[in-house]
């Protein structure tokens, strides 16, 4: 069963929400039933597939035990050493660094569906207890937060305490309502976006080689079509799949934080990656990127700080296109992001015409329209597409 895919899903789904309804309504915690149903869509999930839910089931203690003995240090007062922060996040990232590693040569160990969000969540529970963010972990909540099957596969990536606020609470009547009507609608609008409108845009989604004794013209405006169809295919895709997801974490008592908010409005790079991916963009700027601006700027290297917001920027963007996946189309779609973010940093704090008219309607336009054009070069790349393109050239 693939989740908001398949026709069983939404049946279930369905199914599912009636006694989360019911309590909600009552006043009732909808928690132990959201538990009890994540777990058996997780069943469902990898039917067919039993050694990636033996992984799962192997991964959340292993985890979690790493996170309680992290937690019992922090609490005893006693320092953090540097070999037992490597150690912790060794064992909560190297399924999936193996699992990418493995997949880039053709084997892929140790994967399982939804690794990479799962991971997501784990990394950034250990880094807050690390932080002294996290005073108690408790294997219930744990796994409540790790396995909530609304984005278990796909995201959008939750923090733990926000998720952990919604879940021990208890709603009262026209709360609930409110957030079972909104849920409903979200899974309405998101099964279009996703069913109808990424369809039609998939159709046109058609990359080509370069054929040399074609006109060249014509093949150019052809790319730039085939780029457009893709990233608005993605987009209907993703955030219909999003809006679902949200959806039916609303119609659990959850409020999972929106995971796109009209990006291809956006007026620059860093504004797109506000409001693009959203939870994914934000948690690497802030368990990536500001940790290492930290530790760049404890250190001076490099000695300027637009220098080191740019080192951060390329190494941010970089981890991105990994996490993706260990391909060329996907590492040089991490590198082009962070080389355009790392410019577009220095030109805003440096260009003094810019700073001058950056408000101005005219200069608006310009850059909505540069902008828009970078991220769908850009998926360019991430589709494989420009490769394609560019393969023919060389015959």
């Amino acid at each position: 069963m693939s989740f908001y895919e398949d026709p069983s899903f939404f049946i279930l789904l369905a199914a599912a929400i009636v006694p989360a309804a019911v309590l909600g309504c009552t006043g009732r915690r909808i928690k132990p039933w959201g538990l009890v149903v994540s777990v058996l869509f997780l069943v469902g999930l990898f039917m067919g597939s039993w050694e990636g839910l033996l992984l799962v089931a192997c991964y959340v203690p292993l985890t979690f035990l790493v996170s309680r003995l992290v937690l019992a240090r922090v609490r005893s007062g006693r320092p953090l050493t540097a070999a037992t922060r490597l150690v912790s996040l060794a064992c909560v990232i190297g399924p999936l660094v193996i699992y990418k590693v493995s997949t880039a040569a053709g084997s892929g160990i140790l994967g399982f569906v939804g690794i990479s969000y799962i991971t997501f969540k784990t990394t950034q529970v250990l880094l807050e207890i690390e932080d002294g963010l996290i005073e108690s972990l408790s294997f219930i909540d744990y796994l409540y937060f790790l396995v909530f099957f609304p984005v278990f596969t796909s995201g959008p990536i939750d923090r733990s305490r926000r998720f952990m606020a919604d879940a021990n609470r208890t709603l009262d009547r026209p709360h609930y309502l409110d957030l079972l009507g909104r849920g409903i609608v979200f899974l309405l609008i998101g099964a279009a976006s996703q069913i109808v409108i990424a369809t039609i845009f998939k159709q046109w989604y058609k990359p080509v080689a370069f054929d040399m004794t074609q006109d060249v013209w014509s093949q150019l405006v052809s790319f730039v079509q085939v780029s457009y169809a893709y990233g608005l295919y993605l987009y209907f895709d993703f955030a219909g799949y999003s809006l679902m997801a949200q959806g039916a974490s609303m119609c659990l008592g959850i409020e999972t934080p929106a995971n796109f908010r009209l990006p291809f409005l956006s007026h620059s790079l860093e504004e797109f990656w506000d409001r693009w991916h959203i939870t994914l963009s934000h948690w690497l700027r802030d368990y990536v990127f500001m940790r290492m601006e930290r530790s760049l700027t404890r250190h001076r290297i490099p000695k300027k700080r637009d220098a080191r917001a740019a080192v951060g920027l390329v190494a941010d963007m970089c981890l991105m296109g990994a996490w993706h996946g260990l391909t060329p189309q996907y590492l040089l779609y991490g590198l082009y992001h962070g080389v355009l973010l790392a410019i577009e940093q220095i030109m805003t704090h440096r260009w003094r015409f810019f700073r001058a008219h950056r408000n101005d309607v005219g200069m608006k336009v310009v850059m909505w329209f540069i902008t828009l054009n970078l991220v769908m070069f850009g998926f360019s790349i991430f589709s494989g597409q420009l490769f394609t393109f560019i393969g023919g050239i060389h015959g």
